[in-house]
């Protein structure tokens, strides 16, 4: 199939982790009945984000939150990002995206490889691991339509990562994540679009909705981008479901027309994956 709809669901996040995820639930059904294959939620939408909420909101998986995703992707028979969780397991906190195929079989499971700590003086200091511990694999799953990578927020800064998705066949990258007031004007859909163009495939961001009251306020606007580096879609700031329909075929006469792949010098230089 040469052509599939994708939903990025913009999700409103409170304190109450069972409102969180009967909400999510309620919008994923909403975008499978608009004729979404592919539904994504955003980076923690179980959970306010934040290092203090992380070991409290934890869960182990398959665990409560996860059963649920499993059971509402194999109801509206579509393919299921789970944005990410808290993982709990073996005394150990994980920043965790869950993927469930339209059985509700759980297909992919990655861990956040690189943690945000970052400090912009007088702007932001925010420090994952504290309490979070770093993934040390690689994600990917296999559609009907295409194989899809997986990163988490701060991962899409790592342009090695989506290289190395690309080497192994996928065509889109979703990365569910949390971009901040400081960090998502100047560089948010500026990356998204970099790594779009680098690649050659369609990029998905999946960003919370933006609640000014929370103790860190995400900056929203999830965004998807075409290999060509335009903009396909884009939310504002608001809960919302953001569809876009995805063109393979459009993506293969752009790499027919800048043949990047075939002309790398790979006798000066490479990108490798050191772990499978």
């Amino acid at each position: 199939m040469a052509t599939f709809r994708l939903a990025l669901i913009q999700l409103h996040i409170s304190s109450i982790k069972s409102e969180n995820v009967t909400r999510a639930c309620s919008l994923i059904r909403e975008a499978a009945t608009q004729g979404a294959k592919i539904v994504s939620l955003p980076e923690c939408f179980n959970s306010p984000y934040g290092v203090k909420y992380f070991p409290e909101y934890a869960e182990k998986i398959p665990g409560e939150s996860t059963q649920k995703l499993s059971e509402v992707a194999k109801e509206c028979s579509i393919y299921l990002i789970g944005g990410s969780i808290p993982e709990e397991d073996a005394g150990k906190l994980y920043n965790t995206c869950t993927v469930f195929g339209p059985d509700g079989t759980l297909l992919a499971k990655y861990r956040k490889i690189h943690l945000f700590d970052i400090d912009v003086p007088g702007k932001i200091t925010f420090q994952e691991s504290k309490t979070l511990s770093p993934g040390d694999s690689f994600s990917t799953f296999d559609t009907p339509y295409c194989r899809v990578g997986l990163g988490i927020c701060y991962d899409m800064r790592f342009a090695e990562l989506a290289q190395i998705y690309t080497q192994r066949g996928c065509q889109l990258l979703v990365y569910p994540g949390a971009f901040n007031l400081t960090t998502g004007p100047a560089h948010w859909e500026l990356l998204q679009r970099g790594r779009a163009v680098d690649n050659q495939v369609y990029v998905a961001t999946v960003s919370p909705a933006r609640d000014d009251k929370a103790s860190y306020v995400a900056w929203g606007h999830s965004t998807v981008v075409n290999p060509w580096g335009e903009v396909l879609a884009k939310a504002g700031t608001e809960e919302t479901i953001v569809y876009s329909d995805i063109d393979l075929k459009k993506l293969a006469e752009i790499r027919q027309q800048i043949p990047i792949f075939r002309q790398k010098r790979s006798d000066l230089y490479a990108v490798e994956m050191k772990k499978p």
